[in-house]
């Protein structure tokens, strides 16, 4: 008797359907190629799919892994949807089966239904104690809950779905490792060059208002993860962030009305005549002074000299899809594309598209290249409020 559970118009999971998949596991990099198509797929459709991830790692008898195998061929892979695909994440360790195009009334019932459906296989086909050494997760994406919800921000932007970002060559490895080693270097010179400005702006900033030198905020480096972002405080205590968080939303929404037009005409994207702003803060914003203290921040790790700008986490809370990748793929940085050619002058997606261009062409001589024209930038002043 057939047995379809359906997912509104089309089914998730047949029995008797047979499938272009029919025991075929995909080895590591079509797999990863596959996976990364699927998810830019539903970036642009909006619409939600599972990945299934089968950790078999700790099943070391080649006899066990041959079993397990065959009962993936014979039962579960027999009957996955002919759009869906199965491969290795990680060659003999880790498995995963990608479930597409999951309309979004049906993905709490589609992610239990793919969660039981393969543990009652395992049950059913393997003896006990090799089911128990297989761990099995459900994954979704785009994970669409708003907030942390008791979860990391790193929760959210889960690597699985990355393939193209964690795998690297041997060749993409030296290069990074490259660009830590500059990082290093180049923070450590800037904090020593700058280190009587800092002495200078600390006395200005203390004896012009009331407060600490340095203003800490929690933002989210490299895929999610939290770190404490560190400025010259140019804004008074204790003062409410309503209104950058209004700002902020209509920014990425791109609502923002034409009162914030400079003097010469250009829309600005920037709160003007913030009333938060100490008597110093607007110079220290002008001149970029405000940022130093990021060189901290890259000696620590949690920055780079050249990348994207890190964000605010009720800032990703408002992202779209596609403005994901920004946050995920580098590290944030102090400098970039958008700081040295548009800053407060280009519209929110325009400065996602600046950080995407950024990070397919990225290149150490790219970073050198940014790195020289910043001090320009920041002479001209040009976006900079």
């Amino acid at each position: 008797m057939s047995k379809i559970i359906t997912v509104n118009n089309g089914f998730l999971w047949s029995t008797d359907t047979p499938s272009v998949n029919t025991g075929k596991i995909l080895e590591e990099d079509l797999f990863h190629h596959v996976l990364s198509r699927e998810r830019k797929r539903s970036e642009r459709t909006q619409e939600s799919m599972l990945l299934l991830l089968l950790d078999i790692g700790a099943v070391e008898d080649k006899s066990g892994r041959e079993n397990f195998l065959a009962v993936m061929s014979e039962t579960i892979l027999s009957d996955i949807r002919d759009t869906d695909a199965c491969g290795w994440l990680k060659t003999d360790s880790l498995l995963g089966i990608v479930f597409t195009s999951i309309p979004d009334n049906a993905v709490e019932h589609s992610r239990d239904t793919v969660e039981s459906k393969v543990r009652e296989y395992l049950q059913k086909n393997l003896v006990q104690s090799l089911n128990e050494k297989i761990n099995l997760s459900v994954l979704v994406f785009p994970d669409k809950r708003g907030g942390k919800e008791g979860r990391e921000w790193g929760d959210k932007f889960n690597p699985y779905f990355y393939p193209e970002i964690i795998q690297k060559d041997l060749g993409s490895r030296v290069a990074n490792y490259a660009k830590r080693v500059m990082d290093i270097v180049g923070s450590t010179i800037g904090l020593i060059i700058f280190s009587p400005i800092f002495l200078i702006v600390s006395i200005l900033v203390k004896a012009t208002s009331h407060g600490p030198v340095f203003f800490r905020q929690e933002r989210l480096g490299q895929f999610g993860k939290p770190f404490v972002f560190l400025k010259f405080r140019s804004m008074h205590t204790n003062n409410n962030d309503a209104i950058h968080r209004e700002f902020i939303k209509n920014f990425i929404d791109n609502n923002l009305k034409n009162e914030s037009e400079s003097r010469d005409g250009t829309v600005v994207f920037k709160i003007r005549n913030d009333p938060r702003i100490t008597p110093i803060g607007n110079f220290l914003r002008k001149s970029s002074i405000d940022e130093l203290p990021q060189l901290l921040n890259v000696l620590m790790g949690d920055m780079s000299l050249v990348g994207p700008r890190p964000p605010i986490p009720y800032e990703v809370a408002d992202y779209g899809v596609w403005h994901w990748f920004r946050i995920l793929a580098r590290k944030p940085g102090i400098t970039g594309l958008w700081q040295v050619r548009g800053r407060s002058l280009t519209t929110f997606d325009g400065m996602v598209r600046l950080d995407l261009k950024y990070i397919r062409s990225w290149s150490l001589w790219l970073d050198i290249k940014l790195l020289l024209a910043t001090p320009m930038a920041v002479l001209r002043g040009k976006g900079a409020y």
